[in-house]
């Protein structure tokens, strides 16, 4: 943006120059005016601590003697759907899949873009902390359930402590309640009141 016309303009209603010090304060009052009245409310990646609690309780399980990883069956059903590395799941994993350590590592950073996405798309210009959106982060990458939660709808509706009681409810696999899902659940739920 051109400033010398506004400062043109004042110098000639004053009838005078400025002193540096009217200048800055000038400058500044133009920035403030011309920065956005709403900054993006959201932030657009995973940080550290939802990385580790993903990562907590996903463990890079099922690592086999030469370092490799194979795919192993959900807990819950006994069957599909199949995982692997950091929590992978797709009609590119099923028994007999194995893979290296790097393409474990690479899956979950395009899984991390990808449901990050998804969780922007489903809150919308809500206000999110960074660790709001970290555990709802985690929440998605073990449920793929972001945009139908009731969770996800009282977020967007500002009840945070709503919106931390409903972790609980999703601790079912299989039709039944597992421990690991239970202290999943708490862990996420921790880490979205913390922020």
């Amino acid at each position: 943006m051109q400033r010398k016309p506004i400062f043109d303009t004042f110098r000639q209603l004053l009838g005078r120059g400025f002193h540096p010090a009217e200048v800055a304060a000038i400058d500044a009052s133009i920035d403030t005016a011309m920065a956005p009245d709403d900054p993006d409310p959201l932030p657009h990646s995973a940080g550290p601590a939802g990385i580790a609690l993903i990562n907590q309780f996903e463990s890079c399980a099922r690592l086999r003697p030469d370092g490799t990883v194979e795919a192993y069956p959900d807990p819950g059903t006994g069957g599909a759907p199949w995982t692997i590395g950091w929590g992978a799941t797709g009609p590119d994993i099923g028994p007999g899949t194995i893979w290296t350590r790097a393409q474990c590592d690479k899956r979950l950073e395009d899984d991390l873009r990808r449901f990050a996405a998804d969780i922007r798309r489903a809150v919308g210009d809500a206000p999110t902390t960074q660790a709001q959106f970290d555990a709802l982060l985690s929440f998605h990458y073990n449920t793929g359930a972001i945009g139908r939660a009731t969770l996800t709808r009282r977020h967007i509706a500002g009840d945070h402590e709503g919106a931390a009681r409903e972790f609980a409810r999703w601790t079912l696999a299989g039709g039944r309640v597992l421990r690991g899902l239970v202290r999943r659940r708490e862990a996420e739920a921790a880490l979205y009141r913390s922020g």
